[in-house]
């Protein structure tokens, strides 16, 4: 009887399935059976490689995915290399790629040729000067005939001025013919990456040109002040692997100022230009980055505190807008099937879809600090009281001290701004016993005030607009005997009256009015993130259980309040056709009859409908308005979405949103509007670049290429020197960032016609 051999492979040897595994010994890569070695190959011996590992797959021995995951190697590939053998046999992987002879260059030319490479001249440089083929001089390196320098080392640099980079065009040959997948041009660490021997691949950049979309770095300065890689070792880690892990936050950056607006969309991107932004052959592939955010966001509460130091953060940063909070629910609508999430109205359908709240607080200027989600929301106010002040009253800065709030009983400790939603008397009496103030709308406004009350004034509105309103100001006493400060505005054109009532004593009346007519900057927030950042996109598919305890509304409860409205509705319309019927003037005796017999049917019906609304509204009394999730029927209950990974990218592009938000100041310097300057912002993040590092100086130089206007480039230039002037050093290097403008030269005014 045959002894079966036990599994066990040496301490260090990579498994690749349950009988067979590999090791790395010097520069041997080892196959065992067990612990017996079956086949030995050198490190850099693809054919021998892919020789072996297609046996293994036809033996039955190994399964094309077990050798795809073991190695690294896309499953694709390794198809490919079956294909290979079924069609020509073993000698095919060691076969040289038949190539034609080209008779054109002659050895005279062969000799002319190459000191032009030598020069650091690029291939189209040289086809046009000797009016050959650019593929036949391609031919003619990868024969060996000529030599240029590898791509994926650095290139010769001529002089100051003079270094010549490789080309997109170029670029693209040597990655479509990468041997581990496109643009996988180091493969000795990625080698080593898939064996566990390098913790992560160091960043190189090489000296290239006409690099799309190389823009965004011009928006590295900001995110690295803003605190994306600041806590990322604090609170982050990743095993060992090709890919660092800075790598990976300045990649989500980077794909959400370009307006990538999701991660699947990576796939319609040139990896192999996206890796030269990040200084590695390519970037990881989504399947990749999608296993790293797994990684990353394992533990949640490690998103959650992240995210919470950077809002402390931006807080302490801006004290002055962190005195002013605005507040507001934000609903993401959810169609897919996993669960039926509760519905909610959604105001700028104007329809009650199922979906998440994120309940967002921002800045006066529309800067966002943090976003509490909510599955089941439980309402502004509740929110507001529970979560979001007692948080605020920890982080935000510079409150005023016990002594002072007992020196000046009017004073605040901050003040939130929210919209009618969240009136309540009561809120607003309990949250000014915590000396937090409020401005909002006013509910329930009847009177109207007379024009004499009404004064011009002169007021400044967030963006630097002045303009003049009507206002007038009283004090009004609440049904809980709160006082409160109400101030109107009247519109000149339509005489309406606007009604705002605040806590916020010490405010200025012109500053209660335009803190709450610049709730805008926050609806502008919501839209803009929504367009550019992908902000209602779903990041994960996967739901996660609910709390037992979480109260939701009843759904019995909320069946019956639907048919009390629609039998209250019903009755409205009926009292109306009740009140529409008139006798018919000198009508006769049978007309009248029927006149007579049709209004007491209907008398009839009034009173029984009556009679079922009253017998409603007793049912739907007697029925709890809310229940915790665990008294509802297994079939009405749901769970939430999972909201690690969408809290940990949603962090990060906040981050760069705060970042285009900077790049924008420094634009208005030149340019007057807003709006001018988010769009040339957003031009220069898709703009082309190359990119020059000099080891000896180290820098990084970023040449951006030319723009769609003389006034833009304008502001191209000093955004280069305001960028540059912050000194900012690569994440991972020692390189200096140097951002120039790259331009042909503008014709003279005096000859354009």
């Amino acid at each position: 009887m045959p002894q079966v051999q036990l599994p066990l492979f040496p301490v260090g040897a990579s498994e690749i399935n349950p009988e067979l595994g590999f090791e790395r010994r010097d520069q041997q890569v080892v196959y065992l059976n067990g612990h017996l070695p079956v086949f030995t190959h050198e490190v850099d011996d693809l054919a021998s490689f892919r020789f072996f590992t297609t046996q293994l797959i036809i033996n039955g021995t190994a399964s094309q995915s077990e050798i795809a995951a073991a190695f690294g190697v896309p499953l694709t590939t390794i198809k490919r290399y079956c294909r290979q053998y079924r069609e020509g046999g073993a000698a095919t992987f060691y076969r040289p790629a038949a190539r034609r002879r080209g008779h054109r260059l002659t050895p005279e030319l062969l000799v002319e040729v190459q000191g032009l490479l030598d020069e650091g001249r690029s291939v189209p440089e040289i086809s046009r000067q000797t009016g050959l083929l650019a593929s036949t001089l391609h031919k003619a390196i990868d024969d060996g005939r000529l030599k240029q320098f590898k791509k994926n080392e650095p290139a010769p640099h001529h002089g100051a001025e003079g270094g010549r980079g490789s080309t997109q065009s170029e670029r693209s040959v040597v990655d479509e013919e990468a041997a581990l997948g496109v643009a996988t041009t180091r493969l000795d660490e990625r080698l080593l990456a898939s064996l566990g021997k390098l913790q992560a691949a160091p960043i190189r950049f090489e000296l290239v040109t006409d690099v799309p979309k190389g823009g965004v770095l011009c928006a590295l300065p900001a995110l690295l002040v803003f605190g994306l890689l600041r806590h990322s070792q604090k609170h982050f880690s990743l095993p060992a692997g090709f890919y660092p892990l800075e790598t990976i936050f300045l990649v989500i950056a980077f794909l959400a100022l370009a307006r990538v607006k999701s991660l699947e969309k990576l796939r319609y991107e040139p990896p192999g230009e996206w890796g030269k932004l990040v200084g590695m052959d390519r970037v990881p592939e989504v399947r990749t980055l999608r296993a790293k955010i797994d990684l990353l966001c394992q533990d949640g509460e490690a998103v959650c505190q992240w995210s919470g130091t950077l809002a402390r953060e931006w807080m302490e940063a801006q004290p002055e807008s962190a005195g002013s909070l605005y507040v507001d629910g934000h609903v993401r609508v959810y169609n897919g099937s996993l669960t039926q999430l509760p519905k909610r109205y959604v105001s700028r359908q104007r329809l009650c879809l199922r979906g998440t709240t994120d309940y967002w607080v921002n800045a006066m200027d529309g800067q966002p600090f943090f976003v509490v989600t909510q599955a089941v929301d439980p309402g502004l106010r509740k929110v507001l009281e529970e979560q979001i002040a007692p948080r605020l009253l920890q982080e935000v800065p510079g409150q005023p001290t016990q002594e002072q709030l007992e020196a000046n009983p009017r004073l605040a400790r901050f003040t939130m701004i929210f919209d009618r939603e969240g009136y309540s008397p009561e809120l607003f009496k309990r949250l000014w016993a915590l000396r937090i103030a409020v401005i909002t709308y006013r509910k329930f406004v009847e009177d109207q005030w007379a024009l004499e009350e009404f004064v011009v004034r002169e007021v400044r509105l967030v963006n630097g607009e002045e303009v003049k309103m009507a206002f007038a100001e009283r004090g009004l006493c609440l049904s809980n005997g709160l006082w409160v400060r109400e101030v109107r505005r009247r519109d000149e054109q339509s005489g309406h009256q606007t009604a705002i009532i605040s806590t916020a004593y010490l405010k200025s009346l012109e500053g209660v009015a335009v803190a709450m007519f610049a709730r805008w900057c926050q609806e502008n927030f919501f839209q803009y993130m929504a367009e550019h950042y992908g902000l209602n996109r779903l990041i994960e598919y996967g739901t996660e259980p609910l709390p037992e305890t979480t109260e939701v509304v009843n759904p019995a409860w909320r069946r019956k309040d639907q048919e009390v409205r629609r039998e209250r509705t019903l009755l409205v319309r009926e009292r109306a056709q009740f009140g529409a019927l008139t006798s018919p003037a000198q009508a006769e005796p049978e007309a009248l009859a029927r006149f007579e017999q049709e209004k007491g049917k209907l008398l009839e019906q009034i009173q029984q409908r009556q009679q079922r609304l009253e017998q409603l509204k007793i049912e739907r009394k007697a029925t709890d308005r809310k229940v915790t999730l665990k008294e509802l029927p297994e079939a009405e209950r749901f769970t939430q979405l999972r909201t690690a990974k969408k809290h940990f990218v949603d962090t990060i592009k906040l981050i760069a949103y705060r970042a285009e938000t900077a790049l924008v100041h420094i634009a208005r310097e030149k340019l007057q509007r807003e709006d001018d300057a988010r769009a040339l912002i957003r031009q220069v993040f898709t703009s082309t670049v190359d990119l020059c590092p000099d080891a000896a100086q180290k820098t990084l130089t970023v040449r951006l290429h030319q723009l769609t206007s003389p006034i833009h480039n304008q502001v191209l230039d000093h955004l280069c020197a305001e960028l540059t002037a912050t000194q900012t050093v690569y994440p991972g290097t020692d390189l200096r960032l140097v951002f120039e403008p790259l331009r042909a030269n503008s014709i003279p005014r005096d000859q354009d016609s």
